[in-house]
């Protein structure tokens, strides 16, 4: 299965960061005394690259030099929080093991930025294994735009249609499907209304084996 791969977002698909992201939030919000809702979490934060978040929630235009110190504040608010948390998603190490032992390549593609990526990869000890590690900082357009996805094909060596992608939000699932990927949608923050169609849902990777994965690749 060398000439396939499969790329995973991390965010909601490797790790359940989600609601330690939204405690960052809300202290980083707290503490500007800026409005909130747990549905606007939902709508515009969950799945969203950091500028838009900033943008939509402090209700002004941004320069990237007030993002990038607005993002490193907030990052590391969640980095202090995540730190004594991480564990991966039910069955997620053993469905990656399995993935490589049957000739898989495999790569993580994520909004994140690289300092929230190896504090979860370099925890669960499993950077070896993939191909392509991709961050916020490798590409220049963020999903939905296909870029993340397109250049961890590229760098795994293989054609966009012989990917299946996981992913748990709209703007990740919809960046997928724009790179012309087979996309399973992982329902650990929405459900599967709250999705494009995918070609297949999971709930968490007990729901999932090799043999799925060749099935949508066939």
């Amino acid at each position: 299965m060398n000439e396939y791969a499969v790329i995973f977002d991390m965010d909601g698909v490797i790790c359940h960061t989600n609601p330690f992201h939204a405690e960052a939030f809300r202290q980083f919000f707290d503490k500007r005394s800026v409005p909130y809702t747990e549905q606007e979490f939902v709508d515009h934060m969950y799945g969203k690259h950091n500028s838009y978040i900033m943008q939509y929630f402090l209700k002004r235009e941004l320069n990237e030099a007030e993002i990038k110190v607005l993002e490193e504040e907030k990052e590391g608010l969640f980095r202090t929080i995540y730190a004594d948390h991480i564990e991966p998603i039910t069955g997620y190490l053993r469905f990656l093991y399995d993935l490589k032992e049957a000739g898989f390549k495999t790569g993580i593609a994520t909004s994140a930025p690289s300092a929230n990526l190896f504090l979860i990869v370099d925890k669960l000890g499993f950077v070896s294994k993939m191909e392509s590690v991709l961050s916020s900082e490798d590409v220049e357009f963020h999903k939905p735009n296909p870029e993340v996805y397109l250049k961890s094909a590229q760098n795994l060596g293989v054609l966009p249609a012989h990917c299946v992608v996981f992913e748990d939000s709209f703007s990740g699932v919809s960046a997928a499907l724009n790179a012309g990927m087979k996309v399973v949608g992982v329902l650990s923050s929405h459900t599967k209304e709250e999705l494009p169609p995918c070609n297949y849902y999971i709930k968490d990777y007990n729901d999932m084996s090799v043999e799925i994965v060749k099935q949508l690749i066939r």
